[in-house]
C-alpha cells in the first residue's frame, strides 16, 4: 500500500499541545496508519482524561471522552457492541496506570479485541507535572521534589504485566526519541491494529514521550533524555506478537 505524503484526512487542525510535546507526533502516527489500513473511517477512541483530551481538537475519528481511567472498559464496550469498528484507547500513563490500572489490566486479562495506546511521559502533564506511576526513581517531579524515592514503589512497566497473559495478540513499547524509532512506533501501531482486524486479540503499544514542560527540559533535551535515561527503565521493542 502506497505510504501517505500529505497530511491525512483525519488531522482537522494543528495540535495544540505544549512546544516539543510527543502527543502530536503519536496522533500524527495514528491517522497515518489508520488511512493506510483504510480504517480512517470506521475508527471510535476511548479517548482518557490528562493532556490526551487535547487529541479532540485534532484527530477527527469518532471519540468517546471516557471517565478518568476508563478509557479501556468503554473501548471493550464498544468492541463488543459495534465488532465491526476499529476500537482504540488513546491514554497517557497517568491514566492508564494509575486510576486505570484495573482496566488496562483487566481487558487485557480478558483479551478484549481492541487495541490500547499508552503514551508515557512520566508525569501527570495536564495538572502540573506531579509524581505517577512510570515517574522514575529519582525524577525530580513537583510531588517529588528531591526526586522520587524507593519508598514509593518502582516504576510500573506495563509491557511486563501484561505479558503474563498468554493470550493477547500483541504488545510493544515504542518512543520518540529521534526518526528512526518514531518509524519502528509508526510500525507498532500498525502490527497492533493489524492484529486487532484480524480478531486476534488484544493489543497494546506503550509509547515513550517526552514533556518538556514539566520536565523543565529543552525538547531537544527532553528526547536526549528518553534515549539516555527512560529507555534503560522501559526497553523498546516487540515484547509479545501471536500468530495471525
Amino acid at each position: 500500500m502506497a505510504m501517505i505524503k500529505t497530511v491525512p484526512k483525519t488531522i482537522y487542525h494543528a495540535n495544540s499541545f505544549c512546544p516539543g510535546c510527543g502527543h502530536g507526533i503519536v496522533i500524527r502516527l495514528i491517522a497515518e496508519v489508520l488511512e493506510e489500513l483504510g480504517h480512517a473511517d470506521d475508527a471510535i477512541c476511548a479517548l482518557a482524561v490528562g493532556c490526551s483530551c487535547l487529541v479532540n481538537r485534532s484527530l477527527a475519528v469518532d471519540r468517546l471522552q471516557c471517565a478518568h481511567g476508563r478509557a479501556a472498559a468503554c473501548a471493550a464496550g464498544i468492541k463488543r457492541t459495534r465488532p465491526g469498528n476499529t476500537v482504540f484507547t488513546y491514554q497517557g500513563d497517568g491514566d492508564a496506570l494509575s486510576i486505570g490500572f484495573s482496566e488496562t489490566v483487566y481487558a487485557a486479562m480478558r483479551n478484549e479485541n481492541i487495541t490500547a495506546i499508552i503514551v508515557n511521559n512520566g508525569v501527570y502533564g495536564m495538572t502540573g507535572g506531579q509524581a505517577s506511576p512510570a515517574t522514575l526513581i529519582g525524577q525530580k517531579t513537583v510531588t517529588t521534589v528531591n526526586g522520587r524515592g524507593q519508598d514509593s514503589g518502582v516504576p510500573i512497566d506495563i509491557i511486563k504485566q501484561l505479558s503474563q497473559f498468554d493470550s493477547v495478540a500483541y504488545l510493544a513499547r515504542g518512543s520518540l526519541q529521534d526518526a528512526a524509532n518514531i518509524l519502528k512506533t509508526k510500525q507498532y501501531l500498525k502490527k497492533a491494529f493489524e492484529a486487532q482486524l484480524a480478531c486476534r486479540g488484544y493489543s497494546c503499544v506503550e509509547i515513550l514521550s517526552p514533556c518538556p514542560t514539566n520536565w523543565h527540559l529543552q525538547p531537544v533535551e527532553a528526547m536526549k533524555r528518553i534515549a539516555d535515561e527512560v529507555t534503560a527503565v522501559y526497553p523498546i521493542g516487540v515484547f509479545k506478537e501471536g500468530k495471525s
